[in-house]
């Protein structure tokens, strides 16, 4: 797959995207009644971030509609089987550091993210982590994984950060600019009005 047809035409531009990967470990196993608010949730939390300001692509799963797998989907070793083979956790790409910021705590992502301790384990791993690659480069869940498990076991640096301690494209320490992330949540209010 090329990067044009996994990023689109008018992204490839931009020197550097930021990678964004997520993960998550349900309590009980994905199809147990208690986690039905976080499936619910699920296609509007997908047709949101694809909606978002800032947004450039996303991973799909392998046999869902929507968007191709970025190569054989993955999980890191802190994964608990809970005999059905499914973590939540995803693959993103996108233009800046507060676009996924905006689009994480605002919205109805936020609002999941309220209830998250009724179907997650409290992590002892970091819940997602950021970094920056060029623009030309193909994005696949191995990548994910490796950045995820580096800042669990080293700590934040331009290879895998969060955002408490980002960085910035060369790789410097990066201020997050909190009216930024307002504006966009804004933009991101309206987007998400039209979806539903």
């Amino acid at each position: 797959m090329t990067a044009k047809r996994l990023m689109g035409a008018k992204h490839l531009m931009t020197a550097k995207h930021l990678a964004l990967y997520t993960f998550g470990v349900f309590r009980k196993p994905s199809a147990d009644p208690v986690n039905q608010g976080f499936h619910d949730r699920n296609d509007r939390n997908l047709a949101a971030v694809e909606a978002s300001d800032g947004f450039i692509a996303r991973s799909g799963y392998a046999g869902d509609p929507g968007p191709v797998s970025w190569g054989e989907h993955a999980y890191p070793r802190f994964f608990v089987d809970r005999r059905d083979g499914h973590s939540p956790s995803t693959l993103s790409l996108w233009e800046d550091l507060c676009s996924p910021m905006a689009f994480a705590y605002g919205g109805i992502h936020a609002e999941a993210l309220e209830h998250g301790r009724e179907w997650f384990l409290e992590p002892a791993w970091p819940p997602y982590v950021l970094w920056w690659l060029e623009a030309s480069e193909v994005l696949d869940w191995a990548q994910g994984v490796l950045r995820h498990e580096n800042l669990h076991d080293h700590g934040a640096s331009p290879f895998a950060f969060d955002i408490k301690t980002p960085f910035d494209e060369v790789g410097n320490p990066a201020r997050i600019d909190r009216e930024v992330i307002k504006q966009k949540m804004q933009v991101n209010s309206l987007h998400q009005a039209k979806l539903w």
